[in-house]
């Protein structure tokens, strides 16, 4: 019993459920990984597509589990300048960093990479929950339509 004196006991309880701000996080950081793995991807030659699995039913009325790829449109176009330009959307919603301003303008891919790095960043640190939060409110009102 010596032993187990060494260590630190407490009480502690796991959590259940996860707060909707850090799910919110969680979703928009997966989506921004995905965006740099495409950009990676691109930049290389390559494709980037995202398995997903899928629950269906046969002929005889069984169900089974598929894998199927599922698309990751990029979320970055080139401007008339000449300039990549960087929108990060949650859902079908650009999200706007300043005031009228929605895109962060690159110059290469390499940058491409560093930004959504940056930003990947910035989402997981909780600098963009109040952009989150509007563009989740704004997601949310769409379905009670």
């Amino acid at each position: 019993m010596s032993t187990l004196n060494s260590l630190k006991m407490v009480s502690s309880k796991k959590p259940t459920s996860i707060p909707p701000i850090l799910q919110r996080r969680n979703k928009l950081s997966t989506k921004v990984w995905e965006q740099i793995q495409l950009a990676k991807a691109n930049k290389e030659g390559g494709t980037f597509t995202v398995k997903k699995f899928k629950t269906v039913k046969d002929y005889d009325g069984s169900r089974k589990t598929i894998e199927h790829e599922k698309r990751v449109r990029q979320w970055w176009f080139v401007a008339n300048d000449g300039k990549v330009c960087l929108n990060v959307k949650y859902g079908s919603r650009v999200i706007e960093f300043a005031k009228g301003k929605t895109a962060v303008e690159v110059a290469s891919a390499d940058d491409l990479i560093k930004a959504l790095e940056i930003i990947k960043g910035a989402v997981e640190a909780g600098e963009l929950d109040t952009q989150i939060e509007q563009a989740s409110g704004a997601v949310r009102a769409g379905f009670g339509k």
